[in-house]
C-alpha cells in the first residue's frame, strides 16, 4: 500500500488571489508541470491550475507505471536541470528490437550504433512527477493553485479570462491547456478535433522475465496487436498488450498463470518463461489530434493536442517536443517585446509544431494498420522489409533518430540548450 505525500503547494485553493498574469497553464500533470518550469525565471507571472490535489506516492511500488522518454525528451529534462533527480531512476534503453509473431523478419537498433549513450529511458510516472513536482515548490513566480477547477472561460481581444468553481477569476495573456486527453479547454473553446477509433485496448503490467532483458525494448506485432516489453530496474519489464476491445474484460479477468501464458504465447521465449506478473489495468486505443492547436489567446498542449497509439511509444514524447518549442517562441517573443499571446506568436508555435506531429501521427496510425492485416503477401511484405531495415545501416539510422525524436527542426531544449 501506498502512502500519498500531498504538496506544501496543493491545499485546497480558498481564492481570491492576484488574478491578472502573463501566462496561466491548465493542468498541472506532466505537461503543465514541465512547461511551468521551462517558462519560470523569465520575468513572467505564472500561474499553473490542477483540478487535483498534487500529489505523489511515497513508497515505489512493483505495479508503478512507466514512461519510455526518447533521447531527445532525456536531453529536454536535462537542459531544464531536471535530469540529475530522474537518472538514478531511469532504466536505459540501449537496444531496441522489432518483430512479428510467426515472422521471418526482424530489425535492431543500437545505441552505440547510433552514436549515443542510450536510445531512451524508462521511468516510472511516480519518479518523474515526483522530480517534476519537487520543482514547482521551489518556483517562486509560479502561482499553483490545486486543487482549483476551471468553471468557465471566455476570449477577449486582451485577455484570456476564466472562472474558477473555489471561487475567485484569472486573467492571462496567453492560456495555456495541458490538461490531458479529456481536455476541457479544448471543449469549450471549440476546437476542430478529430478522433479514429481503433477498437482495441491497451493492456498493461508489470513483469519480471526469466532472463535479463540487458536494457532491450521489445516491440512484437501479433494477431491482437502490438506487444511492447519494455526495460525497468530490478530486472523487471513494462507490458503493453493491445488487444481487441471484444477480448478486453476477458484478458483482465485471467489469473496470473494464464495470463502469463498469452503473453509467453505472443511474445516468445527471448527472455527465458515470464515469471511474476503485477496489477492489470487497461484502456481503450484511439487517435485524437486538432487541425489548429492555437486560438486567440489559447493553444492546446500534449494530450490535449493530440493522443496516439501506443505503438513506438511516441505519444509522450510529441508532448514533450511541444512544450520545448512553446517555451522557446514564449520566451523569444517575449525578449522582443512582443505579446505572447498574439496571433503572430502562437502561428510561430503552431508551424514549427504541425510537420512532427503529422508525421509521428502518420507513422503510428500506419504501423497499426499494416500489422493488423493479416492478408499472406502483405505479411510477407512487412517481414521482407523488417529483413531489409536490418540489413541497410542507413535506414535503419533515419529510424532511430526519428524514435529518439532527433529528426527535424530541434528547439534550443530538445539540443541540450538551456532558455
Amino acid at each position: 500500500m501506498t502512502t500519498p505525500i500531498e504538496s506544501p503547494l496543493s491545499p485546497p485553493y480558498t481564492g481570491p488571489m492576484p488574478n491578472q498574469y502573463d501566462i496561466v497553464i491548465i493542468g498541472g500533470g506532466m505537461a503543465g508541470a514541465t512547461l511551468a518550469t521551462a517558462l519560470s525565471g523569465h520575468g513572467l507571472k505564472l500561474a499553473l491550475v490542477e483540478a487535483a490535489p498534487l500529489q505523489v506516492e511515497a513508497v515505489p511500488n512493483y505495479d508503478d507505471r512507466a514512461i519510455a522518454l526518447s533521447h531527445g525528451a532525456q536531453r529536454i529534462f536535462q537542459a531544464l536541470g531536471l535530469w540529475n533527480e530522474m537518472a538514478s531512476h531511469a532504466a536505459p534503453i540501449l537496444h531496441i528490437h522489432v518483430s512479428e509473431q510467426g515472422g521471418f523478419g526482424v530489425t535492431r537498433l543500437d545505441a552505440s550504433e547510433e552514436g549515443v549513450p542510450a536510445l531512451g529511458q524508462v521511468i516510472t510516472a511516480r519518479d518523474l512527477g515526483a522530480a517534476l513536482l519537487a520543482r514547482l515548490q521551489s518556483l517562486e513566480d509560479v502561482a499553483v493553485l490545486a486543487p482549483a477547477r476551471v468553471r468557465w472561460l471566455s476570449i477577449e481581444p486582451e485577455a484570456a479570462h476564466l472562472g474558477l468553481e473555489e471561487g475567485g477569476e484569472l486573467s492571462a495573456r496567453l492560456l495555456v491547456a495541458a490538461d490531458g486527453g479529456d481536455s476541457f479547454v479544448r471543449r469549450q473553446l471549440c476546437f476542430d478535433t478529430v478522433r479514429r477509433k481503433y477498437h482495441q485496448s491497451a493492456v498493461i503490467a508489470n513483469l519480471t522475465p526469466g532472463r535479463p532483458h540487458r536494457n532491450t525494448a521489445y516491440e512484437r506485432f501479433t494477431a491482437d496487436g502490438p506487444l511492447a516489453l519494455l526495460p525497468m530496474h530490478d530486472e523487471r519489464c513494462a507490458l503493453v498488450w493491445t488487444v481487441p476491445d471484444a477480448r478486453r474484460e476477458e484478458v483482465l479477468a485471467l489469473d496470473d498463470e494464464a495470463f502469463l501464458r498469452q503473453v509467453q504465447e505472443r511474445f516468445g521465449w527471448r527472455l527465458g518463461r515470464l515469471g511474476r506478473v503485477g496489477r492489470r489495468s487497461a484502456y481503450p486505443l484511439s487517435q485524437t489530434w486538432v487541425r489548429d492547436s492555437v486560438k486567440p489567446r489559447a493553444v492546446l498542449v500534449g494530450n490535449a493536442a493530440h493522443t496516439l497509439h501506443p505503438v513506438a511509444g511516441q505519444g509522450f514524447n510529441l508532448g514533450i517536443r511541444d512544450l520545448a518549442v512553446l517555451a522557446e517562441v514564449v520566451l523569444q517573443a517575449v525578449e522582443e517585446g512582443a505579446d505572447p499571446g498574439s496571433e503572430a506568436v502562437l502561428r510561430r508555435y503552431e508551424q514549427w509544431r504541425r510537420r512532427d506531429r503529422r508525421n509521428v501521427a502518420l507513422a503510428t496510425d500506419t504501423l497499426v494498420r499494416l500489422f493488423s492485416n493479416r492478408w499472406p503477401p502483405l505479411r510477407l511484405g512487412r517481414n521482407l522489409g523488417l529483413l531489409g531495415l536490418e540489413l541497410c545501416p542507413p535506414a535503419r539510422h533515419a529510424i532511430a533518430r526519428a524514435a529518439m525524436g532527433l529528426e527535424g527542426r530541434l528547439p534550443r531544449l530538445a539540443r541540450g540548450v538551456a532558455l
